[in-house]
């Protein structure tokens, strides 16, 4: 068996509610910037909200901008972030061989017949005859074709140039895991010799919001940093709109183009244990020993915020003595692109060889130098993972 290949970032792509690229997004961290809130428009629930961006920057046709939802535009713009970002943006040589993988949750539903269907639930005995009724009459034919990952994909493709092999994932943080998880796998092997990997979220959208709240998730009472919302009102989490994409390189592939390199990913480790039946705590610590976790570890943890798994999670990183930080308590919880999201966080603490201070008076560690560290996510309802990154 040949030797694997070393898998390194050279391209980070970042938009979020504190702004768009690497330099706002390090300084955020750098210096505590206060979240970005939105405590109105979907009161009771809170999401962290996108300011102005001015699209054209990275998607120049209007045209392109208007048949693209918000969740395909923070996509599409992300992934140019990161191609420019890497130095590849107009390299057709290089474009034309560079695989793609998209993780985002779909596009945005039909919300009047969403109202419909709830206001008729209440009173209709016979709710599937019901529900049959409405969506074969209600809904457009077209609506969910209009909504795939693909076509965030394809729009990438159309945009940036990224013709080289294609695909896509949907369904919470374990697609960004297994987008991270097979790009990764593909360049140690020696299948890829350089990816744009990433996804995005539009958490301004009320039918993102209804799918967690009928699963009792939103957190409904004042704004608390993640590990903080123990036992408050609804379910702990608190979502937020953003893009990223990674451009990920074989290690000499970078090194003859002369790009420069954020950090290395040593390793990934993924699980999906049924929860219903396993200790979801005993899949984090098995992959905690997996990712060779040492004592004061620096840890940039996806914790969501959700009652019971978080706190697992924080009991956890305790247990094995880590210094800690939730990321989502800065930027809200982005599903499908959390996992790269909080990687292309590490990846800058790695090139500024330094960590940043807590989110909240609970999390544990002083910043220090460092040289490595893991990104941990525990999904919302299924999925965990951790990488490993470390300087190169």
């Amino acid at each position: 068996m040949s030797e694997k290949k070393s898998v390194v970032i050279t391209g980070i792509g970042l938009i979020s509610s504190l702004g768009e690229g690497v330099d706002a997004h390090w300084d955020a961290l750098q210096n505590s910037i206060s979240p970005n809130l939105d405590r109105e428009t979907f009161s009771p629930y809170t999401v962290h909200a996108l300011g102005e961006v001015d699209w054209g920057n990275q998607i120049p046709k209007r045209s392109d901008q208007r048949q693209m939802e918000t969740w395909q535009r923070l996509g599409t713009y992300a992934a140019g972030l990161a191609l420019d970002d890497a130095g590849l943006k107009g390299n057709d040589e290089l474009l034309t061989k560079m695989d793609l993988i998209v993780a985002a949750g779909g596009g945005e539903r039909d919300i009047n017949v969403d109202v419909q269907i709830l206001d008729k639930a209440r009173s209709d005995v016979d709710r599937g005859i019901m529900l049959n009724q409405l969506l074969s009459t209600e809904l457009r034919p077209t609506l969910f074709l209009a909504q795939l990952t693909n076509l965030l994909a394809g729009n990438i493709s159309i945009v940036h140039k990224v013709i080289g092999s294609s695909r896509s994932f949907m369904g919470e943080e374990g697609a960004g895991l297994s987008a991270v998880d097979i790009a990764v796998a593909r360049i140690m092997g020696g299948q890829s010799t350089h990816t744009l990997v990433g996804g995005s979220y539009n958490a301004q959208h009320y039918d993102m919001l209804l799918g967690h709240e009928l699963s009792g998730l939103l957190h409904c009472d004042q704004w608390a940093p993640v590990w903080e919302r123990k036992n408050a009102n609804g379910g702990g989490l608190v979502t937020g709109s953003g893009g990223v994409f990674l451009v990920l390189e074989e290690a000499e592939h970078a090194r003859q183009r002369g790009a420069t390199v954020y950090a290395g990913i040593k390793s990934v480790v993924t699980d999906q244990v049924d929860r219903a039946t396993s200790d979801v705590g005993e899949s984090i610590k098995t992959l905690l020993v997996k990712a060779e976790v040492e004592p004061e570890e620096f840890v940039l943890s996806s914790a969501s915020g959700v009652d019971n798994i978080t706190q697992k999670e924080q009991s956890i990183l305790e247990e094995f003595n880590t210094h800690y930080r939730a990321v989502c308590s800065r930027f809200g919880h982005l599903r499908e692109a959390q996992f790269p999201f909080s990687l292309a966080l590490g990846a800058l603490a790695i090139r500024n060889a330094h960590s940043f201070s807590g989110f909240s008076a609970s999390e544990h560690g002083n910043n220090r130098e460092l040289s490595t560290l893991l990104v941990t996510t525990v999904g919302v309802k299924r999925g965990e993972g951790i990488a490993r990154l470390v300087s190169v």
